[in-house]
């Protein structure tokens, strides 16, 4: 969906949308500010603005993004022409822009992409360092993603991370004989088994799907102790950790509902708001959909969540989905590109932004703790801290443009689902993603 706001034009918002606007703006108030000096950023005459982002999965992410952009044009008085993309989409649309040098002047992209192109981007160090002071620093991904590697450079700048922890029917647990998820692997498998057997079935994507199949074989990976690449960038993915977590999904995936091979990241959405699903990871936008849908508020009223089987993990072995801005240097503008960012991200916009998806995208700024949104559902207090997860894309190593394309391509993810499938075994599973990823790290 593509549209344009016109700085001499009006936004018109729907009733419910104006008051998550309005008590947004009120709330924002309560977040803690440093009086810093914006950096100056005089904007280019005749500046206007082309922004691709990805497509909304709750509604008000869209609606207030909007809201906030046409509030920037009229402030600044800079056309700003936005296309949402789909996530699946918007790698190859963010890769023919950087290597044609032509396209949109921002992407707010995937949470690796200013690390691929990291020679296409414009360094982003003087807003990063501003909104860091002036709300209070920055939580560990944001900086993770932010910085380029092994440096103080800001070449990306993370807006907010939707975090997949588990999502479950707390009356279909209960009814598989277990008061709350197990922390082992073992005690989760066993609660798959049960849930298999009263016909509740759990059901994870291994499908090429950005957020949730890519959060999947991660959280297989991390939980056992396995790692793509060492601290140094060498690949270590052939290890006996992950022999472990292949031949446990091998146990794990009988268990999953029919169809997860194929399921893109609406997949298991679907089959849990359809009653077919019981137990899966996701962001809060199932919780949020349920919530706010008559027709579900029964299934919204018996889902807990709950954080990832640790395993061997000493914390939760999650990351984040995160979009991450970027400034392309072949914008004419590059003043107004990161005025726009900078000012998306001050209280005033964010936190109708961030309370108006019920945290879907949470902050990378700590300041946004004090948001009134984490107190409004308790519920969804697990997301709070989304931001601030101690595992990352590429994790141990640096987020390099290796690590982003060893994400990209799927290969950990293709790696789980060649052996849960019965194509290969985990040896040879993990001997060929290996293999994969080393044409990357070089």
């Amino acid at each position: 969906m593509v549209y344009i706001i016109n700085r001499r034009g009006a936004l018109k918002l729907g009733a419910s949308a104006a008051a998550i606007m309005a008590a947004g703006h009120a709330n924002a108030q309560a977040i803690p500010k440093a009086d810093v000096a914006a950096p100056k950023l005089p904007i280019e005459k005749g500046a206007s603005l082309r922004l691709i982002r990805p497509a909304k999965f709750v509604e008000p992410d869209e609606v207030i993004f909007r809201a906030n952009s046409a509030k920037f044009a009229k402030e600044f008085g800079v056309d700003v022409k936005v296309d949402l993309v789909g996530w699946e989409d918007i790698t190859q649309q963010t890769a023919v822009s950087a290597n044609t040098g032509a396209g949109p002047d921002v992407i707010i992209g995937w949470a690796e992409s200013p690390h691929i192109y990291a020679d296409k981007v414009l360094e982003l160090s003087d807003i990063a360092e501003y909104l860091g002071k002036k709300y209070g620093g920055w939580q560990f991904l944001g900086e993770k993603y932010g910085k380029k590697a092994k440096t103080n450079n800001w070449i990306g700048l993370p807006m907010g991370g939707s975090g997949g922890p588990l999502v479950y029917r707390k009356s279909a647990v209960k009814e598989a004989g277990f008061d709350k998820i197990p922390s082992d692997h073992a005690g989760f498998l066993k609660l798959c088994q049960q849930l298999k057997k009263i016909n509740k079935p759990a059901g994870f994507a291994l499908g090429n799907a950005v957020g949730d199949a890519n959060g999947f074989a991660n959280w297989m990976l991390w939980s056992h102790g396995a790692q793509l690449v060492d601290e140094e960038g060498k690949v270590t993915l052939n290890s006996k950790e992950t022999l472990n977590a292949l031949k446990y999904v091998k146990e794990l995936y009988p268990n999953f509902i029919p169809g997860t091979m194929s399921w893109n990241d609406i997949s298991n959405n679907r089959a849990y708001a359809s009653k077919e699903l019981f137990l899966t990871s996701n962001g809060v936008s199932l919780y949020f959909s349920l919530k706010n849908d008559p027709a579900t508020k029964e299934v919204a009223d018996d889902t807990e969540h709950a954080e990832l089987v640790r395993g061997v993990a000493a914390s939760a072995p999650m990351s984040a989905t995160v979009l991450n801005g970027m400034v392309l240097k072949h914008t004419k503008f590059p003043n107004a590109a990161k005025a726009y960012l900078a000012f998306m991200m001050e209280a005033e916009q964010y936190d109708p932004w961030l309370t108006g998806c019920l945290g879907y995208w949470s902050h990378p700024l700590k300041a946004y703790d004090k948001s009134k949104v984490w107190e409004s559902d308790p519920k969804i207090a697990i997301y709070r801290n989304t931001m601030d997860n101690r595992y990352w894309t590429g994790y141990k190593g640096p987020i390099t443009q290796a690590a982003g394309t060893v994400q990209a391509e799927y290969i950990m993810v293709q790696m789980f689902a060649s052996v849960a499938s019965g194509q290969a075994t985990p040896e040879a599973a993990a001997k060929e993603a290996e293999r994969r990823a080393k044409r990357y790290y070089r």
